[in-house]
C-alpha cells in the first residue's frame, strides 16, 4: 500500500493501461497527441499527453490541471499545453472526477456548489466534495504511475502546473507525492475545499523543491488574502507573481513565466 494518509493507493492495483492516438488542438496541428487511460482506485481516468512534433522522447513532462468545470481540453488547457508541447515538453492533462468525460449532470452541479461555497452545502455534498479531493490527488498519483509506463515519457523530470481547483487539488498531490520536481500554481488560494485538505496548510510539504505562484489583481474567486495564505504557507524556495486582471483573465506573461520556470527546472531547452 503506497503511503500518502487520506491519499494512499493500493500500487498493487493493475494499471490496465491503454493507449491510443489522440486528436492534437486545432491551432496545433503539427503536435502529436496520445490519450492514455488507466485504473485509480477502480475508477477509470482519461487522459491526453501532447507531444512536441518530432522526436521519440522520452520527453520532460508538465502535468497540466484544468479548473472547476474544465476539462483536460478546455481552452486554456490548449493555449498553454499547445506552445509548451512546441518547445519540447510532454504535457499531461486529465480529466478530475466529475468533470470531462467523467462528469455527471446532478453530482458536478453538486461538487461545484460545495467548492463555490462550503458554508452552506448540507452533509452529503460535504462528503461528496471530500471524496472528489481524495480520488483526484490519487488520479495524480496514479497518471505519474501511467507516464513511468509510456517510453515517451521521461518522468524522472516532472514537473506540475495548474488552474484554479487544479492548484487546490495540486497542493494536496504534491504534498504527499515526491517525484514532481518543481510546481506552478495559478489563480488558486487558501482556505479552499474540506479543512483538512486546505492548500495553504497542504502546500508546505513541497518544499524544499521549487514553487511559483502566480495570481491576478481582481480575482473573484481567490481573495487577494487567500493568494497569500497560499504563498505564505508554502516553503522556501518560493516566487508569488501578480497580475492585472479578473480570475479567468490570466495573461500570455503569466503562461509565458509557467513556461521559463519549467524550462529552468526540468530543463527543456
Amino acid at each position: 500500500m503506497t503511503a500518502g494518509g487520506d491519499f494512499h493507493y493500493d500500487d498493487g492495483e493493475s494499471l490496465g493501461l491503454v493507449c491510443t492516438a489522440a486528436p492534437v488542438p486545432r491551432d496545433w496541428p503539427d503536435l502529436r497527441a496520445l490519450r492514455f487511460e488507466f485504473s485509480s482506485r477502480g475508477d477509470r481516468v482519461p487522459a491526453r499527453l501532447l507531444l512536441p512534433p518530432e522526436g521519440d522522447g522520452p520527453f520532460p513532462v508538465i502535468l497540466l490541471q484544468h479548473g472547476i468545470g474544465g476539462s483536460k481540453r478546455a481552452d486554456y488547457i490548449e493555449s498553454s499545453a499547445g506552445p509548451w508541447a512546441r518547445r519540447g515538453a510532454a504535457v499531461a492533462t486529465i480529466d478530475f472526477p466529475l468533470h470531462g468525460e467523467r462528469a455527471s449532470a446532478k453530482l458536478t452541479e453538486s461538487l461545484i456548489e460545495s467548492l463555490r461555497d462550503t458554508g452552506r452545502t448540507n452533509r452529503a455534498v460535504r462528503i461528496l466534495t471530500r471524496e472528489f479531493f481524495q480520488q483526484a490527488v490519487v488520479d495524480l498519483r496514479r497518471t505519474v504511475d501511467a507516464l513511468e509506463a509510456l517510453p515517451v515519457a521521461d518522468a524522472e523530470r516532472l514537473a506540475y502546473g495548474s488552474f484554479s481547483l487544479g492548484t487546490v487539488v495540486g497542493a494536496s498531490f504534491c504534498d504527499v507525492d515526491p517525484r514532481p520536481r518543481a510546481a506552478a500554481f495559478a489563480i488558486g488560494g487558501g482556505g479552499s475545499g474540506p479543512p483538512e485538505f486546505d492548500p495553504a496548510v497542504r502546500v508546505a510539504g513541497f518544499a524544499p523543491r521549487p514553487s511559483l505562484y502566480l495570481n491576478t489583481t481582481r480575482d473573484e474567486v481567490f481573495s487577494r488574502e487567500s493568494a497569500l495564505a497560499l504563498f505564505e504557507g508554502a516553503g522556501e524556495p518560493k516566487q508569488q507573481l501578480w497580475f492585472e486582471g479578473a480570475h479567468a483573465e490570466l495573461p500570455g506573461a503569466a503562461l509565458k513565466a509557467m513556461w521559463c520556470f519549467f524550462d529552468t527546472h526540468l530543463g527543456i531547452s
